[in-house]
């Protein structure tokens, strides 16, 4: 491990002005490639104190073992140098674009006398004009089907193509009409040719002019009385409009957009684009990419668009929708305009249908990224790889088989409560996840509400072994089924830092439980803090184990969400029904149970909640009276005054 120190460059020798830099290994390898605006300031911010480094900051610095840099005169000579040196040198400690899956696209090979229609994966090929990618290939020889009668192109191997033309036969395609047959000389190179450059205008999106080309020619041919060939144009129409019903119409101006949406987490994140074309999506692709470095959403835009549109053959659209802005939005902006030959807009939508497509795409992304995340948990080699690496990070005796997972979850200090999700094997058990109501806090308090919960649940085990007489309680005697809190964990995990685990530390001292580990994991940098040490366990960040300690985490705090959710809508709606005569708590329950929401009830007139059984017309008439001048959808928080909508209030905002 190199000393940044003993590679520093001297002062006043790093230029203050644009350029690209590189940091070298020992053996000369490059590690890093950056841009900056001002090469000192930049530089002279990786050779400060190491504690006050990011990790993955600090991880580069000491592997690198020299410096060197490139001025340059503008911003998108900067960007585009950067690029460069990214596809030359692969530096270990960029963002990496990987797909998590491969996509295939529709291509049309240009570069060719015969030009083919095929299905393509992989790289893109100098003088291939490519469609798509879509999600499935499938859908692309499906659509192909369709369009081949409107465009009979090309679509045999070169090797078939050989074949045909040395026995003077076509293929089946050829007989049935959805081919022209070049390779026996029906049509000719140039004939063919058109068949395919209007295969790509329509494909580019030129979809109505088309159609309305075949519907004048259909109409052309009825009067000539020609009906056979009216009758096959009217027969194209129809095979054009199934293929473009297939595509379905998001945007109404006919945009053409790329829109970018990301779900990611600090070591990780996933990337989903659709392609718009003409108002409609013509395409789907996802990438998964790991963030070795402390980036947020603006970074990973600008490294997306420098990484992906610059390469050679990459489709620039007139627009692309993101989710933030990176740093040097202008100068990405006038990049891809140059690359593209006019100007390229690069925005964030506010509201409309464009707002609502990119939530569409950050939906798809956050079910990518699970999904990427759940490959390991399908996996028995990588969840019994994951419990051992825990065990030897954590100095267990053993791999932990069952961990418990807490996390406290409230808004402002009101409707506190808190989760305990049990994993086995590496697996959810959810028949024995918990959840609990906190109280008899003064305030928010995080730290004390996990102490209080560590301890009910570690209580709870306590009482029934008690019970039961033995070390390991048998099931319950009447339903067969394991007691509530009878087994004790190889592991507890809490989500938070220090403090959190030095509360849940002093809960299972005060109760002399000493033979369950301990550990917490902390959000910002995925942390682990026991109890014992000062400083935390940074596991690697392509550990199996930390992408198991961070499902588990993930999964505790989804379900203290859910729960905070439900106890916040009830009390709500226990406030909005609060001193109307004659309704108690059970009359209350029922009146929930009927309508399911206090909106619902709002809407009901009296008739209607006098149908709920014990509520007589007196009653159905007062709880009216108290609805009539409440809220419909949006509510006041008692502590904050804040309205809450129908929509949750951000998880940010939950502990």
């Amino acid at each position: 491990m190199a000393d940044p120190s003993s590679y520093r460059p001297g002062p006043g020798a790093i230029p203050d002005s644009a350029g690209v830099y590189r940091f070298r290994d020992a053996t000369g390898r490059v590690v890093y490639v950056g841009k900056a605006k001002s090469l000192r300031s930049r530089l002279s911010s990786y050779f400060q104190d190491l504690h006050n480094l990011h990790p993955r900051t600090q991880s580069m610095v000491t592997t690198a073992a020299s410096v060197e840099w490139t001025v340059v005169s503008t911003e998108v000579e900067a960007l585009q140098l950067e690029y460069s040196w990214i596809k030359e040198f692969d530096p270990r400690f960029n963002v990496r674009y990987r797909d998590d899956k491969s996509y295939p696209s529709l291509a049309v090979t240009l570069d060719e006398e015969y030009p083919r229609l095929q299905v393509m994966r992989g790289p893109k090929r100098k003088g291939v004009r490519y469609f798509g990618p879509y999600a499935h290939a499938w859908a692309i020889r499906e659509t192909l089907d369709l369009l081949l009668r409107v465009f009979p192109a090309r679509t045999c191997s070169a090797g078939v193509f050989r074949r045909a033309g040395q026995v003077g036969r076509p293929c089946l395609l050829g007989y049935i009409g959805k081919c022209s047959a070049p390779c026996v000389g029906r049509v000719s190179a140039a004939e063919h040719r058109r068949i395919v450059e209007d295969f790509c205008d329509f494909m580019s999106g030129q979809t109505a002019t088309y159609i309305r080309r075949l519907e004048k020619e259909m109409a052309a041919a009825a009067a000539a009385t020609e009906f056979e060939r009216a009758a096959r144009l009217r027969d194209d129409i129809g095979a054009l409009n199934r293929a473009m019903e297939k595509q379905a119409v998001v945007l109404g101006d006919g945009t053409d957009a790329d829109v970018v949406a990301f779900a990611e987490d600090p070591l990780e994140a996933a990337v989903q684009v659709f392609y718009v074309r003409s108002g409609r999506v013509r395409g789907q692709r996802g990438w998964v990419v790991d963030k070795v470095e402390d980036l947020d959403t603006g970074d990973l835009v600008e490294q997306f668009l420098s990484q992906t549109y610059l390469d050679e053959g990459s489709e620039i659209p007139r627009e692309v929708l993101v989710p933030a802005l990176p740093p040097d939005a202008e100068v990405v902006a006038q990049l891809l305009s140059e690359v593209r030959g006019s100007r390229v807009d690069l925005r964030v939508p506010q509201r409309g249908d464009k707002r609502s497509l990119l939530e569409t795409v950050e939906r798809n992304a956050r079910q990518a990224f699970g999904l990427h995340k759940l490959k390991r948990a399908s996996d028995l080699t990588a969840r019994s790889r994951a419990l051992a690496e825990i065990a030897d990070f954590l100095q267990l005796a053993q791999a932990p088989l069952r961990i418990e997972c807490f996390d406290v979850s409230n808004l402002q200090g009101t409707s506190v409560v808190a989760s305990m999700v049990v994993f086995e094997d590496g697996l959810a058990r959810r028949g024995e996840y918990r959840r609990f109501a906190v109280r008899d806090l003064a305030g928010q308090d995080d730290v004390a509400a996990m102490e209080q919960v560590v301890r009910r649940r570690f209580r709870r085990y306590l009482d029934e072994r008690a019970a039961a007489g033995e070390s390991v309680p048998a099931p319950d005697s009447e339903t067969g089924r394991p007691r509530r809190f009878a087994y004790p964990p190889n592991l507890v995990v809490v989500d938070g830092g220090p403090p959190q685990v030095q509360a849940a530390a002093r809960a299972l001292a005060d109760l002399g439980i000493t033979d369950v580990a301990l550990c917490g994991l902390a959000k910002r940098l995925e942390e682990v803090w026991l109890p014992d040490r000062d400083d935390p366990v940074i596991l690697p960040r392509t550990s199996e184990g930390l992408y198991l300690l961070q499902r588990i985490r993930d999964e505790a705090h989804r379900f203290a969400i859910t729960y905070h959710r439900q106890q916040r809508s009830r009390s709500m709606t226990a406030s909005a029904l609060d001193g109307v005569p004659g309704l108690g708590e059970t009359r209350r329950k029922a009146l929930l149970r009927q309508f399911g929401s206090l909106k619902r009830l709002q809407a009901a007139g009296v008739d209607d909640i006098t149908q709920v059984p014990g509520v007589g017309r007196r009653t159905a008439e007062a709880v009216v009276t108290a609805l009539a001048g409440q809220p419909a959808t949006p509510a006041v928080d008692p502590v904050t005054g804040e309205i809450l909508g129908a929509q949750d209030l951000a998880e940010g905002l939950l502990g």
